[in-house]
Protein backbone atom coordinates (compact mmCIF):
# COMPACT_ATOMS: atom_id res chain seq x y z
CA UNK A 1 0.00 0.00 0.00
CA UNK A 2 0.88 3.76 -0.14
CA UNK A 3 2.68 5.33 2.42
CA UNK A 4 1.40 8.81 1.57
CA UNK A 5 0.28 11.52 4.02
CA UNK A 6 -3.27 11.29 3.84
CA UNK A 7 -5.48 11.83 7.07
CA UNK A 8 -7.59 9.71 8.63
CA UNK A 9 -11.58 9.71 8.23
CA UNK A 10 -12.02 8.62 12.10
CA UNK A 11 -15.41 6.41 12.72
CA UNK A 12 -16.69 6.34 16.13
CA UNK A 13 -19.41 2.96 17.06
CA UNK A 14 -21.06 4.58 19.36
CA UNK A 15 -24.44 2.43 19.86
CA UNK A 16 -25.59 0.58 22.82
CA UNK A 17 -25.37 -3.57 22.91
CA UNK A 18 -27.75 -4.73 25.78
CA UNK A 19 -31.00 -3.05 26.77
CA UNK A 20 -30.64 -3.55 30.51
CA UNK A 21 -26.96 -2.61 30.69
CA UNK A 22 -25.53 -2.09 34.09
CA UNK A 23 -23.75 0.73 33.62
CA UNK A 24 -26.34 2.94 31.94
CA UNK A 25 -28.75 2.23 34.68
CA UNK A 26 -26.27 3.26 37.28
CA UNK A 27 -25.05 5.99 35.80
CA UNK A 28 -28.93 7.31 34.60
CA UNK A 29 -28.54 8.03 31.27
CA UNK A 30 -30.64 6.75 28.24
CA UNK A 31 -27.32 5.02 26.68
CA UNK A 32 -23.43 4.17 27.35
CA UNK A 33 -22.41 6.77 24.96
CA UNK A 34 -23.57 9.16 27.14
CA UNK A 35 -21.78 7.91 30.48
CA UNK A 36 -20.51 11.19 32.15
CA UNK A 37 -16.71 11.39 33.27
CA UNK A 38 -15.89 14.21 34.71
CA UNK A 39 -18.70 15.88 33.74
CA UNK A 40 -18.36 15.64 30.27
CA UNK A 41 -20.64 12.03 28.22
CA UNK A 42 -17.32 10.16 27.25
CA UNK A 43 -18.45 10.20 23.24
CA UNK A 44 -17.80 14.00 23.34
CA UNK A 45 -14.76 13.09 25.26
CA UNK A 46 -13.65 10.86 22.30
CA UNK A 47 -14.82 13.38 19.83
CA UNK A 48 -12.78 15.63 20.73
CA UNK A 49 -9.77 13.96 21.13
CA UNK A 50 -10.35 13.05 17.43
CA UNK A 51 -10.39 16.86 17.09
CA UNK A 52 -7.49 17.72 18.83
CA UNK A 53 -5.47 14.79 16.85
CA UNK A 54 -3.44 16.54 13.27
CA UNK A 55 -4.24 12.86 11.55
CA UNK A 56 -7.87 13.63 11.74
CA UNK A 57 -9.82 15.46 9.11
CA UNK A 58 -13.18 13.84 9.39
CA UNK A 59 -15.60 12.49 11.74
CA UNK A 60 -18.21 10.06 11.60
CA UNK A 61 -20.42 9.18 14.52
CA UNK A 62 -22.38 5.81 14.17
CA UNK A 63 -25.10 5.94 16.69
CA UNK A 64 -26.33 6.08 19.45
CA UNK A 65 -30.04 6.55 18.78
CA UNK A 66 -31.12 9.94 17.14
CA UNK A 67 -33.30 10.60 20.52
CA UNK A 68 -30.39 10.07 23.06
CA UNK A 69 -28.49 13.19 20.43
CA UNK A 70 -31.26 15.26 21.01
CA UNK A 71 -31.20 15.12 24.34
CA UNK A 72 -27.48 16.10 24.66
CA UNK A 73 -26.66 19.50 23.47
CA UNK A 74 -22.84 19.81 22.97
CA UNK A 75 -23.85 16.59 20.95
CA UNK A 76 -26.92 17.45 18.91
CA UNK A 77 -24.48 20.91 17.96
CA UNK A 78 -22.17 19.12 16.40
CA UNK A 79 -24.22 16.76 14.17
CA UNK A 80 -26.45 20.05 12.58
CA UNK A 81 -23.76 21.93 12.01
CA UNK A 82 -21.76 19.08 10.33
CA UNK A 83 -18.98 19.12 11.70
CA UNK A 84 -19.35 15.89 12.91
CA UNK A 85 -21.29 13.63 10.20
CA UNK A 86 -24.03 11.23 12.13
CA UNK A 87 -24.97 7.62 10.59
CA UNK A 88 -27.32 5.27 11.76
CA UNK A 89 -25.80 1.90 13.47
CA UNK A 90 -26.37 -1.45 12.11
CA UNK A 91 -27.06 -4.57 13.78
CA UNK A 92 -23.32 -5.03 15.21
CA UNK A 93 -20.18 -3.32 15.20
CA UNK A 94 -18.98 -4.83 12.25
CA UNK A 95 -21.88 -4.61 10.61
CA UNK A 96 -21.47 -1.08 11.45
CA UNK A 97 -18.12 -0.88 10.38
CA UNK A 98 -18.78 -2.72 7.21
CA UNK A 99 -21.46 -0.14 6.29
CA UNK A 100 -19.54 2.97 6.28
CA UNK A 101 -16.69 2.00 5.05
CA UNK A 102 -18.80 1.54 1.76
CA UNK A 103 -19.97 4.73 1.60
CA UNK A 104 -15.89 6.63 2.13
CA UNK A 105 -13.46 7.34 -1.02
CA UNK A 106 -11.40 3.21 -1.64
CA UNK A 107 -8.44 5.33 -1.20
CA UNK A 108 -8.92 6.94 2.26
CA UNK A 109 -7.69 5.45 5.42
CA UNK A 110 -10.00 4.81 8.01
CA UNK A 111 -9.65 5.06 12.09
CA UNK A 112 -12.39 3.26 13.58
CA UNK A 113 -12.66 3.26 17.59
CA UNK A 114 -15.55 3.20 20.16
CA UNK A 115 -17.53 5.48 22.31
CA UNK A 116 -16.19 3.99 25.70
CA UNK A 117 -12.29 4.97 24.69
CA UNK A 118 -13.33 7.46 26.97
CA UNK A 119 -9.30 8.49 28.22
CA UNK A 120 -8.35 8.91 24.30
CA UNK A 121 -6.16 11.43 23.72
CA UNK A 122 -5.11 13.34 20.67
CA UNK A 123 -1.71 12.28 21.47
CA UNK A 124 -2.73 8.68 21.16
CA UNK A 125 -4.22 8.87 17.97
CA UNK A 126 -1.84 10.56 15.80
CA UNK A 127 0.85 7.80 17.31
CA UNK A 128 -1.47 5.33 16.41
CA UNK A 129 -2.21 6.43 12.93
CA UNK A 130 1.80 7.47 12.06
CA UNK A 131 2.74 4.37 13.12
CA UNK A 132 -0.04 2.73 10.96
CA UNK A 133 0.70 4.43 8.21
CA UNK A 134 4.38 3.93 8.36
CA UNK A 135 4.05 -0.13 8.88
CA UNK A 136 3.06 -0.44 5.41
CA UNK A 137 -0.03 -2.91 6.02
CA UNK A 138 -3.26 -2.79 4.73
CA UNK A 139 -4.58 -3.01 8.13
CA UNK A 140 -3.64 -2.34 11.31
CA UNK A 141 -4.69 -3.01 15.31
CA UNK A 142 -4.09 -1.18 18.35
CA UNK A 143 -2.55 -3.15 21.42
CA UNK A 144 -1.35 -2.57 24.51
CA UNK A 145 1.10 -4.82 26.84
CA UNK A 146 -0.95 -6.21 29.71
CA UNK A 147 2.11 -5.60 32.21
CA UNK A 148 2.37 -1.91 30.91
CA UNK A 149 -1.60 -1.29 31.67
CA UNK A 150 -1.52 -3.30 35.09
CA UNK A 151 1.61 -1.94 36.63
CA UNK A 152 0.21 1.17 36.14
CA UNK A 153 -3.60 0.29 36.88
CA UNK A 154 -3.41 -2.73 38.96
CA UNK A 155 -6.73 -2.54 39.77
CA UNK A 156 -8.32 -2.99 36.43
CA UNK A 157 -9.93 -6.04 35.10
CA UNK A 158 -9.00 -6.28 31.60
CA UNK A 159 -9.55 -9.39 28.95
CA UNK A 160 -6.13 -10.35 27.99
CA UNK A 161 -5.10 -12.19 24.73
CA UNK A 162 -2.16 -14.32 25.91
CA UNK A 163 0.54 -15.50 23.04
CA UNK A 164 3.99 -16.77 23.78
CA UNK A 165 5.79 -13.34 23.78
CA UNK A 166 3.60 -11.82 26.09
CA UNK A 167 -0.04 -10.48 26.99
CA UNK A 168 -1.88 -7.85 24.95
CA UNK A 169 -5.20 -5.88 25.34
CA UNK A 170 -6.57 -4.39 22.40
CA UNK A 171 -6.97 -0.37 22.76
CA UNK A 172 -10.14 -0.32 20.34
CA UNK A 173 -8.20 1.37 17.33
CA UNK A 174 -8.05 -0.36 13.97
CA UNK A 175 -6.40 0.99 10.90
CA UNK A 176 -8.34 0.43 7.54
CA UNK A 177 -5.05 1.98 5.11
CA UNK A 178 -5.70 0.86 1.87
CA UNK A 179 -8.63 -0.06 -0.64
CA UNK A 180 -7.96 -3.85 -0.15
CA UNK A 181 -8.18 -3.16 4.04
CA UNK A 182 -12.31 -3.53 3.59
CA UNK A 183 -12.02 -6.83 2.91
CA UNK A 184 -10.93 -7.51 6.42
CA UNK A 185 -14.66 -5.64 7.25
CA UNK A 186 -15.98 -8.28 5.86
CA UNK A 187 -14.23 -10.96 7.55
CA UNK A 188 -14.89 -9.33 10.83
CA UNK A 189 -18.89 -9.52 10.17
CA UNK A 190 -18.15 -12.91 8.86
CA UNK A 191 -16.65 -13.56 12.11
CA UNK A 192 -18.96 -12.19 14.17
CA UNK A 193 -21.88 -13.67 12.80
CA UNK A 194 -20.66 -17.14 14.08
CA UNK A 195 -18.88 -16.06 16.96
CA UNK A 196 -21.34 -18.79 18.57
CA UNK A 197 -20.36 -21.52 17.02
CA UNK A 198 -16.99 -22.31 17.44
CA UNK A 199 -15.97 -24.53 14.90
CA UNK A 200 -16.82 -21.99 12.30
CA UNK A 201 -14.57 -19.41 13.90
CA UNK A 202 -12.08 -21.70 14.13
CA UNK A 203 -12.70 -22.43 10.67
CA UNK A 204 -12.34 -18.94 9.09
CA UNK A 205 -8.84 -18.64 11.45
CA UNK A 206 -7.22 -21.73 10.54
CA UNK A 207 -6.60 -25.01 12.75
CA UNK A 208 -2.94 -24.29 13.34
CA UNK A 209 -3.24 -21.27 14.36
CA UNK A 210 -5.98 -22.02 16.97
CA UNK A 211 -4.16 -24.80 17.82
CA UNK A 212 -0.65 -23.01 18.79
CA UNK A 213 -2.60 -20.10 20.63
CA UNK A 214 -4.44 -23.22 23.04
CA UNK A 215 -0.69 -24.86 23.64
CA UNK A 216 0.86 -21.34 24.24
CA UNK A 217 2.88 -21.27 21.29
CA UNK A 218 1.77 -18.57 19.01
CA UNK A 219 3.48 -15.12 18.69
CA UNK A 220 1.74 -11.98 18.16
CA UNK A 221 4.08 -11.91 14.42
CA UNK A 222 2.79 -15.28 13.50
CA UNK A 223 -0.90 -14.63 14.67
CA UNK A 224 -0.79 -11.99 12.30
CA UNK A 225 0.89 -13.68 9.29
CA UNK A 226 -1.68 -16.05 9.79
CA UNK A 227 -4.44 -13.52 9.83
CA UNK A 228 -2.79 -11.62 6.71
CA UNK A 229 -2.38 -15.21 4.67
CA UNK A 230 -6.23 -15.93 5.16
CA UNK A 231 -6.95 -12.38 4.41
CA UNK A 232 -5.16 -11.98 1.27
CA UNK A 233 -3.45 -8.62 2.44
CA UNK A 234 -0.88 -7.15 4.84
CA UNK A 235 -1.98 -7.05 8.89
CA UNK A 236 -0.07 -5.39 11.57
CA UNK A 237 -0.37 -4.10 15.19
CA UNK A 238 0.95 -0.80 16.73
CA UNK A 239 2.61 -1.27 19.96
CA UNK A 240 0.99 1.48 21.97
CA UNK A 241 3.20 3.11 24.98
CA UNK A 242 0.10 4.64 26.58
CA UNK A 243 -0.88 2.41 29.48
CA UNK A 244 -4.31 4.29 29.39
CA UNK A 245 -5.21 3.19 25.74
CA UNK A 246 -6.29 -0.17 27.16
CA UNK A 247 -8.92 0.62 29.39
CA UNK A 248 -12.42 1.22 28.18
CA UNK A 249 -15.48 1.61 30.47
CA UNK A 250 -17.48 -1.50 30.14
CA UNK A 251 -18.88 -1.57 33.60
CA UNK A 252 -19.24 0.14 36.46
CA UNK A 253 -15.86 -0.34 37.86
CA UNK A 254 -14.79 0.69 34.80
CA UNK A 255 -15.95 4.12 34.92
CA UNK A 256 -15.38 4.28 38.54
CA UNK A 257 -11.37 3.89 37.73
CA UNK A 258 -11.56 6.37 34.84
CA UNK A 259 -13.52 9.02 36.86
CA UNK A 260 -10.33 8.51 39.32
CA UNK A 261 -8.29 8.62 36.49
CA UNK A 262 -9.72 11.97 34.98
CA UNK A 263 -9.68 13.69 38.17
CA UNK A 264 -6.01 13.09 38.53
CA UNK A 265 -5.11 14.27 35.33
CA UNK A 266 -7.34 17.21 35.90
CA UNK A 267 -5.05 17.95 39.14
CA UNK A 268 -2.11 17.28 37.81
CA UNK A 269 -3.00 19.60 34.55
Amino acid sequence: MSNDKRAFAALVLAADRAPDDPLVQTAGVCCKALVPLGGVPMVLRVLEALNAAQEIDSRILCGPHQAAIDQEAELSGLVTSGEVKWVENQATPSSSTYHVLQTLPDDSPVLVTTADHALLSGEMVDYFCREARNSGCDIAVGLVSYELVASTYPETQRTVTKLQDGGYCSCNLFGFLSPRARVAADFWRRVESQRKKTLRVISVLGWTAVLRYLLGRLTLAEGLKQISRRLGLSAGAVLMPFPEAGIDVDTVDDWKLVEKIVADQRSKA
